[in-house]
């Protein structure tokens, strides 16, 4: 068990990495008390019988720098495998402003490959490698030094077996044919405005019932104001205060600390200072909001029109197709689109890319009333109409 501490180490590693088809790429680190993740561990493995292959790289050990890793990541001649890659790939992303690229994320391709719609790396491993995965090291503080042994064997089986995973998942993809449709999943994952957060933007993420523009532009400036705080000051957004206690700002719509001090869910720190000030302003604010600078809830869907009876065959459809196919029904199409298509929308994921050759295509025809369905056996097939 190797971890390297030293830029010379790391970049030894990764002379030798970058001679191999494939890296497989794993992290360990902690978000609790920050609004960014802080890197704590890196894990990295490639196959060769010869030599040392799996390593454990130390982001926290004194004057190391992490240019050869990122050298690596850039190098296009390297597939860089990880499994459920978002927070990893975001790490990354805002630490050295790169995401690994080719990548391959073996979660969708387990999807893709009929492992459902949730495939844990665990059950992947049990099932690909025939291994267990020990998970009790799962939740420590991979901040503190020294790692113990449990924690450097648990952190070594995130990359050394995802290496069978990987192999395993890539041949049965190149036998299928489906190899693209793994590449056109990886394209939100390559794109760095995933792992991006724009204050402007924070409030479409509070969940309210209330539709009223006024409410709305409150609810923006105090997300706005949050957002903002929390990152400037990398502080968790709960810290500044939570969604409830926002939601309840926005309706009680205090305008000094007296009124601030009535709030049932505000936290005690967020009732003076910087956040009472920045509460009072974004209110005052939100409030003075022209009426043509208002939010504007997504109320498309809302307000559809859709035919039950249509969207329940296509549920059927949607589940036949994937069982016939072997793909996670989730990754073709959630519940929502299905009932967009049966109101008429076509802007729907389903209807683009592979999606629309594997279920978007025969769906429209489903709608146009071209196809009905039909059971067969212990099947349901589409029949011309």
């Amino acid at each position: 068990m190797k971890i390297i501490s030293t830029t010379a180490d790391l970049a030894a590693f990764c002379t030798q990495a970058a001679k191999r088809a494939y890296v497989t790429v794993d992290t360990e680190f902690l978000r609790e008390r920050t609004y960014y993740s802080k890197l704590c561990l890196v894990q990295m493995a490639y196959r060769d019988a010869a030599g040392e292959d799996a390593v454990l790289v130390d982001p926290l050990a004194e004057g190391i720098s992490l240019d050869p890793l990122y050298d690596l990541f850039r190098d296009p001649g390297v597939v860089k495998v990880f499994h459920a890659a978002r927070q990893d790939l975001e790490i990354f992303h805002v630490d050295a402003g790169l995401i690994p690229a080719p990548l391959f994320d073996t979660q969708v391709a387990a999807m893709v490959c009929g492992f459902g719609e949730q495939a844990g790396y665990e059950t992947l491993v049990r099932k690909i490698a025939k291994a267990e995965v020990d998970k009790s090291s799962r939740f420590t503080d991979w901040s503190r030094r020294p790692l113990t042994d449990a924690q450097a064997e648990y952190a070594l089986a995130d990359v050394t077996h995802l290496r069978d995973v990987y192999e395993y998942l890539a041949n049965r993809l190149a036998k299928s044919g489906r190899t693209k449709w793994v590449a056109e999943e990886m394209a939100v994952l390559n794109d760095p405005a995933t792992y991006q957060s724009n204050p402007d933007e924070a409030w479409m993420r509070v969940k309210t019932r209330t539709t009223s523009g006024r409410f709305l532009a409150i609810v923006r400036e105090l997300a706005r104001f949050r957002e903002t705080y929390a990152q400037t000051r990398d502080i968790p957004r709960s810290r500044v205060y939570k969604d409830d206690a926002l939601v309840e700002l926005a309706s009680t719509k205090p305008l000094n600390e007296n009124d601030l001090n009535r709030s049932r869910l505000l936290l005690r720190e967020a009732r003076k200072g910087e956040i009472a000030d920045g509460i009072l302003a974004s209110i005052k604010a939100g409030l003075a909001a022209k009426p043509g600078d208002l939010p504007e809830p997504d109320l498309s869907r809302a307000k559809l029109q859709v035919n039950p009876a249509l969207a329940d065959m296509l549920r059927v459809l949607l589940k036949a197709v994937t069982d016939d196919a072997g793909v996670a029904p989730k990754l073709i199409a959630s519940s929502a689109d299905l009932d967009a298509m049966a109101a008429g929308m076509r802007d729907v994921s389903a209807l683009n890319g592979w999606r629309r050759e594997v279920f978007g295509d025969v769906a429209l025809q489903l709608c146009e009333g071209k196809v009905g369905l039909a059971v067969k056996g212990q099947k349901v097939v589409t029949v011309p109409l």
